[in-house]
């Protein structure tokens, strides 16, 4: 009887142990580039001897890794670290779910080292309960510098521009435009015509303040009317599409051009090309000024009796790690969170998001991503994209009846 107690209390003591070094980490890099990506932090903590269980959601936009997350969580058995970002991880840590980071960020002094937009958007009632991982650009325009000459027109820098070079790239018969027609892509695109037409001002009314006079305003009946006319530029195949296939397109020269934000550049990298040479990018049509941010983070959950607290705080500080910071940046195609990053070997689509960045802080030009939430809560975006979504795919639909439903989705959503 001792002997078999012992046993058990030993396979007890495995059991916990083994708990404590796993990690079972949820995101959706799930892209080619992404992968190689995920796969820095991967190596690192197995290199610190933890045992790294990957829990990968397919899906750009990160909506079914949440509703996976949500089954878990409820069920009472949460993955050890999850990618949250935006609202949500307010909405997390308020239901109580989160563990606080308080420790491990006063060690490393992770207030110093981030942007106050940052370290604002990773705390909880003063604490942080979240760890930044980058932050990208969401109003990029990728292009194909190749069939451009070829056609003899010139990059659009507004969205008139857009459509006159579209016409005569689809005229020389060449596809203008590369995208997929996933609920996420066409927000994406549709957030970079918003801004081009209302400006910050009117865009953050719209989408931050969710003010129901400007959702359904003549601005926003505008914004609906030029953002119909991009389904004259997509091709019949869109329907389905992922992002990253249509950032190949653009890269292999299937295509001229792509709404879509710095993660592209992830995939252009992975597969060997170069910017200013196989691409090029350029701000969103319109947006020249205006730095549409996403970031990217991690929060982790409670453990029973705080088993895997080691693990989590390990996790956390490898992330901020300067080496992580640097390397996976430069592979993800966004910008290192942390201030004291060197940018001498990121390449000329880093430095130009660097440049822009910096001047959008400069003049109050940094507005938080619609179709990425990080403007809006989870409900809201997913009112308005059932309304941006439908409308797109709809070859009858009428830009005032949208602007109407526009506002009448939000305010049922609130």
């Amino acid at each position: 009887m001792f002997v078999r107690l012992l046993s058990l209390l030993s396979m007890m003591c495995f059991s916990i142990s083994a708990l404590a070094t796993e990690l079972e980490v949820l995101h959706w890099w799930t892209s080619g580039g992404e992968t190689r990506s995920a796969q820095l932090l991967k190596s690192m903590m197995e290199e610190q001897g933890f045992s790294w269980k990957d829990f990968a959601v397919a899906g750009g936009g990160g909506e079914s890794a949440m509703l996976v997350l949500k089954a878990r969580a409820v069920s009472g058995n949460p993955p050890t670290a999850a990618q949250i970002k935006g609202h949500d991880i307010q909405e997390w840590a308020k239901l109580g779910f989160l563990t606080n980071l308080d420790g491990v960020a006063q060690q490393d002094q992770w207030d110093a080292l981030l942007p106050d937009l940052v370290s604002d958007l990773m705390k909880y009632q003063g604490k942080y309960v979240a760890v930044p991982v980058n932050i990208h650009r969401a109003n990029w325009l990728w292009a194909n510098p190749a069939i451009f000459h070829k056609v003899g027109v010139d990059y659009p820098s507004t969205l008139d521009e857009f459509f006159v070079a579209a016409d005569a790239i689809k005229a020389a018969g060449y596809l203008p435009l590369a995208h997929g027609s996933e609920s996420w892509q066409d927000v994406t695109l549709f957030e970079s015509v918003a801004l081009a037409v209302l400006g910050k001002e009117k865009y953050r009314k719209a989408f931050v303040d969710l003010d129901m006079d400007t959702l359904s305003g003549e601005q926003m009946v505008a914004v609906f009317r030029y953002f119909q006319k991009f389904r004259d530029y997509i091709d019949p195949e869109a329907e389905g599409r992922e992002w990253f296939v249509s950032t190949s397109m653009v890269g292999n020269g299937e295509a001229a051009m792509q709404l879509m934000g710095d993660w592209a550049k992830g995939e252009f990298t992975a597969t060997g090309k170069v910017a200013g040479k196989d691409y090029v990018c350029l701000p969103a049509p319109g947006t020249g000024g205006i730095f549409s941010y996403n970031i990217d983070s991690f929060v982790f959950f409670k453990s029973p009796d705080g088993i895997q607290k080691e693990a989590q705080e390990a996790l956390a500080q490898s992330i901020m790690a300067k080496p992580f910071q640097k390397e996976f940046n430069a592979a993800k195609g966004s910008l290192p969170v942390r201030t004291d990053i060197p940018l001498d070997s990121f390449d000329r689509c880093s430095k130009s998001s660097v440049s822009a960045y910096k001047q959008a802080h400069n003049h109050d030009n940094l507005v938080p991503s619609l179709s990425q939430s990080m403007a809006t809560t989870t409900y809201v975006l997913s009112a308005i994209s059932d309304v941006v979504t439908n409308f797109f795919h709809d070859p009858f639909s009428d830009p005032e009846k949208a602007a109407d439903r526009l506002a009448r989705a939000v305010k049922a959503a609130l």
